[in-house]
């Protein structure tokens, strides 16, 4: 007699089990958001809209306060030339504070960058290619400089910048002797460090191809920072350092990148600045570059605790410095207004920062 198929018996017993058991699925919480809370949300997915509406409302308060002169295109074309060079060194900064950073020594690579460029051209009769070229050699090798104090010594960001700062405005001084490069001396020898300062016409706006130079770059580096795997790597790292080296990012090639571009883009604020100001003077390292970068950044709601933010709010950020600045000139205001807004401004956008971060916490 053959034996009962015992085999399927286990799974048998097993759906007698379930057949009480209850059907229903998981579900989450799905209860509408407040108005606010939509905000918050809106806001947290586009950290470029805050201060879009501000630039707005600033361009407005100004036009109603002064009058169709704010408004004209000459007027606003002339706030973008004013921000060109501080629009590109706060991009270089953009990058680096997207990895939790900082860099405080940006604006003074800028300035050898620029010193080194009109040495080589007036001083060593070097061809106009090469001077430039040798201007991105130092403004590279800066910035390659604190990547790796950063990424290899894994030193404070804040506190290895500062140290750069310190070395390269020493150096700057010594180097250049401080003796300003006249604008005639460089015209002098070649038109082309000054190719930045050529101005065209749109119609009746005004700009210069620094203008076209700033905006080209923001551009490019947003669409780095979307669309390819570098960007995602440095939003990656300035999010948690940690996560993204156990997903397999390489932090260090990371930063050491981040470090090292921004001071290439300082070299090109450089050659920006040689053909906006036309002379080349050391003495401009001690000017507030750093800070105007710094403040072109925060404004343009990049988050100072790394991870969160658009390269175009640096954009935007500079233009509303760019015009409170213009508008209060017109208005005939006293420049410490414009030092009192700026850091109003700053403290709104770190504090609105911290609201949106709640969203993701």
């Amino acid at each position: 007699m053959a034996e009962p198929n015992t085999a399927a018996q286990p799974s048998q017993e097993f759906e007698k089990v379930l057949v009480n058991s209850s059907t229903d699925v998981a579900s989450f919480d799905t209860h509408d958001k407040t108005p606010l809370q939509k905000i918050q949300h809106f806001l947290h997915s586009t950290p470029a809209a805050v201060p879009f509406v501000v630039l707005i409302a600033s361009i407005l308060v100004f036009g109603l306060a002064i009058g169709g002169r704010f408004f004209s295109s000459y007027t606003l074309t002339l706030i973008l030339q004013q921000i060109a060079v501080v629009g590109m060194l706060g991009a270089a900064q953009t990058l680096v504070i997207l990895t939790a950073g900082i860099d405080l020594s940006i604006g003074v690579i800028m300035v050898i960058s620029a010193v080194v460029m009109g040495n080589c051209a007036v001083s060593y009769g070097l061809p106009a290619p090469l001077a430039v070229a040798a201007g991105f050699v130092v403004g590279g090798a800066c910035g390659l400089l604190n990547g790796l104090l950063v990424s290899r010594l894994k030193l404070p960001p804040f506190i290895v910048t500062l140290g750069t700062w310190y070395v390269i405005m020493s150096t700057n001084f010594i180097y250049s002797e401080n003796a300003t490069i006249r604008e005639a001396d460089v015209t002098a020898v070649t038109q082309w460090l000054h190719v930045f300062g050529v101005n065209f016409k749109v119609g009746t706006a005004v700009l210069t191809l620094g203008v076209v130079a700033m905006v080209v770059l923001v551009f490019g580096l947003w669409y780095a920072l979307n669309h390819t795997a570098w960007g995602r790597h440095l939003y990656a790292v300035g999010d948690d350092p940690e996560a993204a080296k156990l997903s397999g990012i390489r932090v260090g090639r990371v930063l050491l990148s981040a470090y090292t571009i921004a001071g290439l883009i300082a070299a090109l604020a450089a050659w920006v600045s040689i053909g906006r100001n036309g002379s080349i003077s050391p003495s401009a390292a001690v000017t507030d570059y750093n800070l105007q970068a710094i403040t072109a950044a925060v404004i343009g709601g990049i988050s100072l605790f790394g991870g969160r933010g658009s390269i175009l709010g640096t954009l935007i950020g500079a233009m509303i410095v760019g015009v409170v600045s213009m508008g209060l000139n017109m208005l005939g205001a006293d420049p410490q207004w414009k030092v009192f807004l700026t850091g109003v401004l700053i403290i709104s956008a770190v504090a609105v920062d911290q609201w949106i971060r709640k969203v993701a916490a």
